[in-house]
């Protein structure tokens, strides 16, 4: 496409769409045919295709292009990318939704960490990284791929909720139960302070990195210089 916008909206379609369709209608028949190791490389392959049409067309895209939301904007994309990171860190250790074996007995035990936030942690970090550059109303470029993941990960975790309780049955109904899919903000509070160290840690060096990476001061940086 000679429109690089129009190219990085078909490349966030072509992204959403074939996660979506990949990882649910068209999963089951897959790994009939392709097994599942076959299936895996089938969609890591789709996913890396379309993630690096999404990268070229971004960068061939213009710049910020928008008025955008000044400094309240900028105050709140840097407070909501801390919780972010500590939803996405935490969501690593005794996830039920991760494909790994024993998930039925992880889906037993009672919520703790960010599973009291939400039963979706990584979801929601990605929303709200998506949600953290949609404020800041910087440039259409911007706004697409951000609308594209917050859309990927707020239906994916819906549709994730009903494949796996296809998959699980009574295991994932019962944390089902005793979780929540809108996130309870109040939990954050609650935490391990180890866990926030390692968020800190995180955003510290993501948000600098951001400097290098976009040539855009992001974070505290944008007022340390």
């Amino acid at each position: 496409m000679s429109d690089p916008l129009l190219s990085l909206l078909a490349a966030s379609i072509a992204f959403v769409g074939s996660h979506f369709a990949l990882s649910h209608p068209l999963r089951a028949p897959l790994v009939s045919a392709l097994g599942e190791n076959g299936f895996r490389i089938l969609y890591s392959l789709v996913a890396l295709a379309t993630i690096a049409w999404m990268a070229f067309a971004f960068r061939a895209a213009p710049t910020a292009d928008l008025p955008g939301s000044g400094e309240l904007g900028w105050i709140i994309a840097t407070i909501i990318t801390l919780p972010a990171l500590a939803l996405l860190l935490g969501s690593f250790r005794g996830n039920p939704a991760l494909p790994a074996p024993g998930a039925a007995q992880l889906a037993a035990r009672e919520p703790a960490g960010v599973f009291r936030v939400t039963r979706h942690p990584m979801m929601w970090g990605f929303a709200l990284w998506a949600i953290s550059h949609i404020v800041l109303w910087w440039s259409v470029r911007t706004l697409i791929v951000a609308g594209a993941i917050l859309l990927l990960a707020l239906v994916g975790a819906h549709l994730q909720d009903r494949k796996k309780e296809t998959l699980m049955g009574a295991a994932w109904a019962g944390w089902e139960a005793k979780t929540s899919y809108w996130p309870r903000w109040g939990a954050l509070l609650k935490l391990n302070p180890l866990l926030w160290l390692g968020a800190l840690a995180a955003w510290w060096i993501i948000t600098w990195s951001h400097i290098h990476a976009a040539g855009v001061p992001a974070g505290i940086w944008r007022w340390l210089g």
